[in-house]
């Protein structure tokens, strides 16, 4: 198949039901014009992927799409408070959360990489997670005797991340911090980036060594100016937060629907496809 498709296009790769890594951190990075994209196309059943997630979870929450989230934390940076639409929807039993560390998440997805069915972790072996989590298990160290904590390996079928520049064979430089994006390519089953720009492939051979994500493991490519806001991206847009303070008010799932509408001609890159 080509790879560089258009938003519709790529979303339509997500199957209800899927496990879906979400790239970015908190209110840096994040793939939202995809996100918002899964939203049009009534996706649900969603299996989420974080280690810090905020406005991507709590969108998805929202709109009804998501079943589980496997994270570490979720809930916007200091100044715009707790994620509401997330916290609402788990207290109300519409979905499970599978709460984690940040670094259990990471041991999770290392064991992806790896293809091993688990990853053994270190200063986790006893409290509440390891109660309400079915992901971790205590067992004896078979070489020391102490006890030891594993988590199980979670296998994204698609990693959605967003760069500020890649090629049209995918290889895709990220500017600033990486998060856990690198780790999830190589964990997920699929790849697909959003971009801020896609340059000539003569300028990445050039730049070759800076790869952080190559071609081979992308699957498709979505050309997405401002795909991530409002969340900010390095190098290119700080946090809109006219933006995140509007969607905050938002209560029902109508308001939340015309806010997603809000952003369609950005999404769509000033058209509609």
């Amino acid at each position: 198949m080509k790879k560089t498709l258009n938003l519709k296009e790529a979303a339509s790769l997500v199957e209800n039901g899927d496990i879906l890594a979400i790239g970015g951190n908190v209110l840096h990075r994040t793939p939202m014009a995809f996100v918002r994209e899964l939203t049009r196309q009534n996706k649900n059943n969603l299996k989420l992927v974080k280690t810090a997630g905020a406005h991507d979870i709590d969108l998805l929450c929202a709109m009804d799409s998501v079943s589980t989230v496997d994270a570490g934390f979720v809930s916007y940076e200091t100044k715009f408070g707790l994620a509401s639409h997330y916290r609402n929807a788990v207290q109300k039993g519409h979905i499970k959360t599978n709460e984690h560390a940040c670094y259990t998440v990471i041991g999770a997805l290392r064991a992806a990489k790896m293809n091993v069915p688990f990853m053994p972790i270190k200063g986790l072996n006893v409290g509440d997670l390891l109660l309400k989590n079915d992901y971790f298990k205590v067992v004896e160290d078979p070489f020391g005797g102490e006890p030891i904590t594993l988590v199980k390996a979670i296998v994204p079928d698609i990693a959605v991340i967003h760069v500020q520049e890649c090629d049209q064979n995918g290889n895709a430089i990220i500017h600033g911090p990486k998060f856990e994006d690198v780790l999830m390519s190589r964990a997920a089953t699929k790849v697909i980036l959003t971009t801020e720009k896609i340059v000539p492939d003569a300028i990445m051979k050039r730049n070759n060594e800076r790869i952080d994500i190559p071609g081979f493991l992308v699957h498709a490519i979505v050309h997405s100016p401002k795909g991530a806001s409002p969340t900010s991206v390095n190098k290119y847009y700080d946090i809109d937060e006219k933006s995140l303070t509007s969607f905050l008010t938002k209560k029902t799932k109508r308001e939340v629907e015309e806010y997603i509408q809000s952003y369609e001609k950005k999404d769509y890159g000033g058209r509609m496809v």
